[in-house]
């Protein structure tokens, strides 16, 4: 059984299962392509995520601007 793909967009607020060491669970959704770029509400710091990884990771969408 296959899992519907990510409807993500630059903007939308995700929610992960894991905190981030700065204790925020809140990331932006700032690139989008194969890796997904995600930024800490927190602390600011970016990085990049593989679409699977953050699949297994994610807890909710918050939907950004239309």
């Amino acid at each position: 059984m296959d899992k519907e793909p990510l409807d993500l967009r630059i903007g939308a607020v995700l929610t992960l299962k894991k905190a981030h060491p700065c204790g925020s669970n809140q990331w932006l959704v700032v690139r989008l392509g194969a890796d997904i770029g995600l930024k800490c509400q927190g602390c600011g710091r970016r990085f990049l995520m593989s679409r699977h990884q953050l699949a297994g990771r994610l807890k909710s969408i918050s939907p950004g601007p239309p």
